[in-house]
């Protein structure tokens, strides 16, 4: 079983002291800033400094991290491997159902499809990487919303009109938070015919590093409504693979409170 390391955890803490106080910092600061002794505190600073990863001014003997580490995420972001893992995570849920699997995340008050896996029935649905989809209608909007705030989701729901897209598509707003409600208390997102008239759809959200991002299964509605229990194990077994149930860089969510009852825009979930 893997264990967490102490001195990998606290060179990350301290990256992160410096970005939050964005000043130089003494050894003493990082030391009660981290809640470190002095002595552990130096022997970090004194081996990124070795390594070329922080500076030190010679008067005041103050740490700060030099432009390396930029140029290191720099490249790492040029070959982000979000779209590979979400990739995979769609072929997965593809060979475990054999219907559509997706991943997509919240761009502006519409969902952009990051990942598609073509299901392999003859009748399916069919879509496209980069398509983007109106929230309102979204199992993956939807069930990405339910990670965060009431608040937030009301927000970003606001942010386009809630048109009739198709028969079941639910353009009262109140309907639609207390939809992201259900999906935050059980964990998951089902819509039936809101995007398209005889499409549904399944989702969950997690997150990959600090990013919010959602999967789903999407179907003809009579057979997901067949094998719905089949297909949210299937995304529950994704999820736990893919996802942290939480952005690490956020203190554990409380128990919510409970409330009342760019390109081309793409239909279903």
């Amino acid at each position: 079983m893997p264990t967490l390391v102490p001195a990998a955890a606290r060179t990350m803490s301290l990256l992160e002291v410096f970005a939050r106080e964005r000043r130089e910092l003494s050894n003493s600061d990082l030391a009660r800033l981290m809640d470190l002794p002095e002595s552990s505190c130096s022997d970090l600073l004194h081996t990124l400094h070795e390594l070329g990863y922080l500076l030190r001014t010679a008067r005041s003997r103050r740490f700060y991290p030099t432009a390396r580490l930029l140029t290191i995420a720099k490249d790492i972001s040029a070959g982000d491997p979000l779209y590979a893992v979400a990739s995979e995570a769609c072929e997965l849920l593809r060979d475990k159902t054999g219907e559509t699997g997706m991943c997509g995340r919240l761009e502006g008050g519409v969902v952009k499809v990051l990942a598609f896996a073509e299901g392999t029935h003859p009748l399916r649905y069919v879509g496209n990487v980069g398509n983007k989809i109106a929230l309102h209608v979204s199992a993956l909007g939807k069930a990405e919303l339910s990670l965060g705030t009431p608040e937030e989701a009301a927000r970003q729901l606001r942010l386009k009109p809630l048109k009739q897209i198709a028969a079941g598509s639910i353009t009262d707003l109140a309907v639609l938070e207390a939809q992201v409600e259900q999906a935050r208390q059980q964990g998951w997102m089902w819509v039936e015919n809101e995007g398209f008239d005889g499409l549904a759809a399944l989702a969950v959200a997690g997150y990959v590093g600090d990013e919010p991002l959602a999967l789903s299964i999407a179907g003809p509605t009579d057979r997901m409504r067949q094998h719905r229990d089949a297909c949210l194990q299937a995304l529950k077994e994704v999820q736990a693979l893919v996802f942290h149930p939480r952005s690490p860089s956020l203190p554990p969510r409380t128990a919510p409170t409970r409330r009342g009852a760019g390109s081309k825009e793409s239909r279903p979930a």
